[in-house]
């Protein structure tokens, strides 16, 4: 039987892993390569954001500065951001708080509904924006001298699909779980007695 928990933490610590009957190297498992180019790529910009003066600044409040500052003619929220970066709600209110007490960004109430509070950048965010793309830019440029144009075309459109199918797994995956959860909640409403929960 294959073990995933035992796969996952073999892939993780970068041994060779062992997947439905045959020996596979970490260097040919897409979670693999992915994770450890993410790590490097991140390694290269908490360097140059470190010599710029940075060191605080996580990856994510990057990013989420470069969102707010492109969408400032609009009103973003915090749902917005959970569904742009595929994150959870408690890490996105954990960002943000952390986000708020540097001063990168502030909470104000929208006057249709006074329950919610739209992000703003501050003056302290835009500033921060402007730096970060000025490091970002620079690494862009330095990660596609590595690639020839065929290469990027053919890593951009893998990865493109990559992202669509997983969504769209995990789109149908929370369906399937919601219905699950509204026949659950049905049965024992009819017939509690018969019903069988887990």
């Amino acid at each position: 039987m294959f073990d995933s928990e035992l796969f996952y933490i073999k892939l993780i610590c970068g041994r060779t892993c062992f997947l439905e009957g045959y020996f596979m190297k970490p260097e040919r498992s897409i979670g693999y390569e992915v994770k450890t180019l993410n790590n490097l790529i991140f390694r290269d910009l908490l360097s140059v954001s470190s010599r710029k003066g940075l060191d605080e600044l996580t990856m994510m409040h990057g990013w989420i500065i470069g969102y707010l500052y492109n969408n400032r003619d609009r009103d973003i929220f915090q749902k917005n951001l959970e569904a742009e970066f595929c994150i959870s709600r408690s890490t996105v209110t954990n960002i943000l708080k952390l986000m708020e007490k540097k001063g990168y960004i502030r909470r104000e109430t929208v006057s249709t509904d006074a329950r919610l509070k739209k992000l703003v950048l501050t003056e302290n965010g835009m500033r921060m924006h402007q730096i970060q793309m000025e490091i970002l830019l620079e690494q862009e440029e330095r990660l596609r001298e590595y690639l020839s144009p065929e290469q990027l075309d053919v890593f951009l459109q893998a990865v493109r699909v990559l992202k669509a199918q997983l969504k769209k797994r995990l789109a149908i995956e929370s369906t399937e779980e919601k219905t699950e959860e509204t026949d659950r909640e049905e049965c024992m409403k009819n017939d509690k007695d018969t019903c069988v929960t887990d």
